[in-house]
């Protein structure tokens, strides 16, 4: 895990075509620690043979190589796997602090666009910037790389532009602006502070874009909603763990 050192940040921007985005302001979270590659195929699976985690992933062929980010699986998937190792889906305000920095940059490494050199995304050439697969039921749909096969952003963070979605912890809302109070101030943590049920709310949050989509999705700023149980299943769903001062304390004092 890599430190994300607590103060504020710019969250959002005011303009473009990221009307969920809007409007920027200052934010603050305090220090904690994030992932520093999204959770891998093989560690997901370790997970369910240790009995810790439900069964989950991708219906795909070529989908379970162990360092392709896991695919496919649910929001609840996502908290249980994180929960089982001490740890917790970061909130909206840690993930996008994670992968922007503080000054407000567009994408983790400044404000030129996704490339393949710098983001596993689609583009002109196809899904996974032209790396193909072959199934049975669905033909050249592209795939995901192994984690960290681009370089990482100055919090040594792996992934935070492309590969696979990231679920976070967060309800969706519309904008940070119908939000309101519950995404201000420290340490926010959106509608019910995240929690189920919350009225009026039935969709949470991926970040980060993939190999599925193209450049545009793939910034730190841009908020997509899905239901938490996945259904139908999206295959190109995947997350990465954080952890607070606290919960990182507990991790290194069980460490050998």
């Amino acid at each position: 895990m890599a430190c994300v050192h607590g103060g504020p940040f710019l969250r959002g921007v005011n303009g473009g075509k990221h009307a969920p985005a809007r409007p920027q302001e200052e934010v603050w979270v305090q220090t904690f620690y994030m992932d520093t590659h999204e959770v891998t195929y093989g560690a997901y699976k370790f997970c369910e043979r240790e009995g810790r985690c439900r069964k989950a992933g991708p219906n795909y062929r070529d989908f379970d190589n162990p360092q392709q980010p896991i695919n496919g699986v649910s929001w609840y998937d996502a908290k249980a796997f994180c929960e089982a190792h001490g740890k917790h889906l970061p909130t909206e305000a840690e993930w996008e602090k994670a992968a922007r920095g503080t000054d407000g940059r567009l994408y983790p490494w400044g404000d030129e666009p996704a490339t393949c050199e710098r983001a596993v995304i689609m583009d002109s050439r196809g899904r996974s910037c032209g790396q193909r697969q072959r199934s049975k039921t669905h033909a050249d749909v592209g795939r995901p790389e192994p984690v960290g096969s681009r370089p990482p952003n100055p919090y040594g963070l792996y992934d935070m532009s492309g590969n696979a979605w990231e679920w976070v912890a967060d309800w969706y809302t519309p904008s940070w602006k119908a939000c309101g109070t519950a995404c201000q101030g420290v340490d926010p943590k959106g509608p019910c502070e995240g929690r189920e049920p919350c009225r009026g709310y039935t969709e949470k949050v991926v970040r980060g874009g993939s190999w599925f989509w193209p450049a545009l999705h793939a910034t730190a700023v841009y908020r997509r909603p899905h239901v938490p149980a996945n259904r139908p299943i999206f295959h190109h769903f995947g997350f990465r763990c954080a952890a607070s001062v606290e919960q990182a304390r507990a991790l290194a004092g069980r460490a050998p």
